[in-house]
């Protein structure tokens, strides 16, 4: 009796969890007043940018930084910290985007608010003219992340969990940002910017404290992504995670092609070579071990 009542108070803490990912919060409420802003205010309705800007959206001599969220306050942020810390604002040239809901709210916000000599653009999904091609990648890749969700959420229901080691990393599978859209379409962002070779990729979590202009201007030699590697505890310290954070080493595929202690970088400010990126074909091979690992 007393393993079944420890047993039922890990499960209630773990759907507590799971319960404070998912329930919508009072940022909401921002959304749906910047929603009505959209339809009665016709500034909110501005086009973004002006169109004296519009040529600076693929000029090559611009610094271009993308962010993928639905997150207006958190869009701001990085907007706002990017641009106030930069030597060059004018270079700047920022492109935003978000899913169809939050699309109202978002073009509202970055219209309404200026950020100084900064352009920004915000686009919705539902506004892309994708091939059938990328369309059906798209599917296929929600549809293997929506079977791992299901693969760790079964384990959840049928094994007494504890919130450490092993079990940790399944509640972090169950997150539902795990199975958001616009937390996965970073594979696709040379689909989303035809137009451009080189951007900045920063997360909806970032705080900018400097000038990020020598990120942009980084010479990469041929490699497809800039990232942080390096840490003040030394050539040998991980600044992030390891590989058998992220991978499940006891797939006999993965462990023989991987290495469990390898440093994982981190994704939250990345350079992109995307030229590179398509001229090495890397959407294509993610969705291959994709597969592979939801088989």
């Amino acid at each position: 009796m007393e393993h079944e009542v420890q047993s039922s108070r890990q499960r209630e803490s773990i759907y507590w969890h799971l319960a404070s990912h998912g329930v919508p919060k009072s940022l909401h409420c921002l959304c749906l007043k910047l929603a009505e802003e959209y339809a009665v205010n016709a500034m909110a309705r501005s086009r973004l940018p002006s169109p004296e800007y519009v040529s600076h959206l693929t000029d090559p001599s611009f610094h271009h930084v993308v962010l993928l969220t639905d997150n207006v306050l958190a869009a701001s942020v990085v907007v706002s910290s990017t641009v106030q810390n930069s030597a060059r604002p004018e270079k700047l040239v920022f492109h935003i985007v978000t899913d169809k809901k939050t699309y109202t709210p978002m073009h509202s916000w970055f219209a309404i608010n200026s950020f100084r000599s900064a352009v920004v653009e915000v686009k919705g999904l539902h506004q892309y003219d994708w091939s059938q091609e990328v369309n059906v990648g798209v599917k296929e890749m929600l549809e293997a992340h929506r079977l791992i969700w299901s693969h760790y959420y079964k384990n959840l229901k049928h094994e007494d969990f504890e919130y450490e080691g092993e079990n940790r990393r399944c509640l972090e599978v169950l997150s539902p940002s795990c199975l958001s859209l616009m937390n996965h379409l970073r594979i696709y962002i040379p689909e989303l910017f035809p137009d451009l070779n080189k951007i900045l990729f920063l997360d909806d979590d970032v705080v900018v404290q400097h000038d990020l202009s020598s990120l942009l201007e980084l010479d990469l030699n041929g490699k497809v992504v800039g990232a942080v590697v390096g840490s003040s505890c030394g050539d040998n310290c991980c600044p992030g995670r390891k590989y058998k954070d992220y991978l499940n080493f006891s797939y006999p595929i993965i462990s023989s092609n991987f290495d469990h202690d390898h440093c994982a970088w981190l994704y939250g400010m990345n350079v992109l070579d995307l030229e590179a990126w398509r001229r090495t074909n890397i959407t294509a091979t993610y969705h291959k071990w994709l597969k592979l690992v939801s088989i």
